[in-house]
């Protein structure tokens, strides 16, 4: 509609296509309003909606889309693009439109709506349009304006909500998780995470996603929310996408920023307190502790406690009993120490996540360590303090008959534990512990332990070495 065509169509062809609308060779010189009863000079515009925010005007070589009906004086309709359910999509300014068309479009705001009153010389002249505009015919447009854009234009970020602590902000190649909602210039929506209940996740920079959100979340906090303009050569171009997103739109994204990680991210380690006496000790791999921690996203959103238990939780570190990135966060802590951690999603439950931790997610720790007891080494479940007696069977089997069994060989390791002369491995049942003691010195596992059998690891490893020797 209003599309400047060469006067070589034939009759034929407009009714084919009616909707290719010819402007003839007319006298485009800017008119005025007439006086009451005499011709028209320009076009009349009558702005009956004009929205309360309008961040930008139509301006000559912009790209526009509208809906509009047109009709002739006396209410008869010739054409709408309603009753194609198409939106006319085209650069004004340039001679592609009528000019009373091309004029009546400038200063429009997006969602305005104009009643134009376009005389014949601004329209299709004294030759029409045969078959479906009257010579010397006025013509009335009922115009709303959808979008406007320009290939001049960049990707536009406005800061909506910016955290006061803002230690970091996304660059390239960062692993960003956002929640966001997509409208049209007009204001329709097309799509939102939200709905989905999931965060959208991708690395930025990196092509994953359009160029227009790849710039636009540049720079955001974490805990952010910016409102990102993304022109169509940014986003979908002229094809657009799906049944949501029409060719040459611009894109309304308002996101919500709730993490973002480096793959090369180490654990991030802020001290929060330390006790006031000196601290000689710190925990270590292999050292068996107890700590209290809460465990949430950057968000907010709470995932864990200790204190929900009642109770400190118990590992061996370098065990692998708890994440990488919590186990080398608790390292180094004295007792009484209080940490925050943070811990990046390849240090802890990576893509996939866990059982109420999303894919992906950063993870902040606040921890607290209450205790700590020296670990023992690699495969000792008993070590001495000192050098254990040279008569060591015969302590051991407190009866005198030459046999150990388990009631013995508990109730001696438990004495030597008892009088301080060495430990067993802690975190770890005694019982079960002295049991599997038992079992390795039981050789031919006939439920008791001969001086022949009784062997301390040190040994075991002293001939291992000379065997393979």
């Amino acid at each position: 509609m209003f599309l400047v065509g060469s006067s070589s169509h034939t009759l034929h062809r407009l009714r084919i296509l009616p909707l290719l609308l010819l402007l003839q060779t007319l006298e485009r010189g800017l008119g005025r309003a007439s006086p009451a009863g005499a011709p028209l000079e320009d076009v009349v515009i009558e702005r009956y909606h004009i929205p309360r925010a309008c961040p930008r005007e139509v301006q000559m070589g912009d790209f526009v889309r509208y809906h509009y009906n047109g009709t002739f004086e006396d209410g008869k309709k010739f054409d709408s693009s309603y009753d194609r359910s198409t939106l006319v999509a085209i650069v004004v300014g340039v001679g592609r439109l009528i000019t009373g068309m091309d004029r009546g479009l400038m200063g429009m705001c997006v969602n305005e709506r104009r009643r134009l009153i376009v005389p014949p010389h601004l329209g299709y002249g004294s030759i029409g349009v045969a078959g479906l505009i009257p010579p010397d015919a006025t013509l009335y447009f009922d115009v709303v304006l959808l979008d406007v854009w320009n290939k001049a234009d960049t990707v536009q970020s406005t800061i909506l909500l910016r955290p006061p602590y803002c230690p970091r902000m996304v660059q390239n190649s960062d692993f960003v998780r956002y929640h966001y909602n997509g409208t049209l210039l007009d204001g329709t929506a097309f799509d939102n995470s939200y709905s989905r209940n999931h965060t959208y996740n991708t690395y930025v920079g990196q092509g994953y996603i359009i160029p227009g959100m790849d710039q636009g979340l540049q720079g955001a906090c974490i805990g952010e929310r910016r409102r990102i303009t993304v022109p169509p050569h940014l986003a979908y171009g002229e094809n657009g996408t799906g049944d949501k997103i029409p060719g040459s739109a611009v894109l309304i994204f308002d996101v919500h920023v709730i993490d973002f990680h480096n793959p090369s991210d180490p654990v991030e380690i802020k001290t929060l307190s330390r006790p006031p006496e000196n601290c000689n000790e710190t925990s270590k791999i292999g050292d068996f502790i107890r700590y209290h921690y809460n465990c949430s996203l950057l968000d907010g959103t709470r995932l864990f406690s200790s204190h929900d238990y009642e109770a400190p939780q118990e590992i061996t570190l370098g065990a692998n009993k708890v994440i990488e990135g919590l186990d080398r966060g608790l390292q180094g802590m004295c007792v009484g120490e209080r940490r925050q951690l943070i811990v990046p999603p390849h240090l802890a439950h990576g893509e996939n996540g866990a059982r109420g931790v999303p894919g992906s997610a950063v993870l902040l720790f606040e921890v607290e360590l209450v205790s700590r007891e020296d670990g023992l080494p690699t495969g000792y479940l008993f070590v001495w303090y000192q050098d254990p007696s040279t008569s060591l069977f015969e302590d051991m089997d407190l009866n005198k008959d030459g046999e150990v069994p388990p009631e013995e060989f508990s109730s001696f390791i438990k004495a030597q534990v008892n009088e301080g002369k060495g430990r067993l491995m802690p975190g770890q049942d005694p019982d079960k512990t002295i049991s599997d003691m038992f079992q390795n010195q039981d050789r031919n596992q006939d439920g008791k332990i001969t001086a022949e059998e009784l062997k301390l690891k040190s040994d075991e490893d002293q001939e291992r070495v000379h065997e393979e020797l």
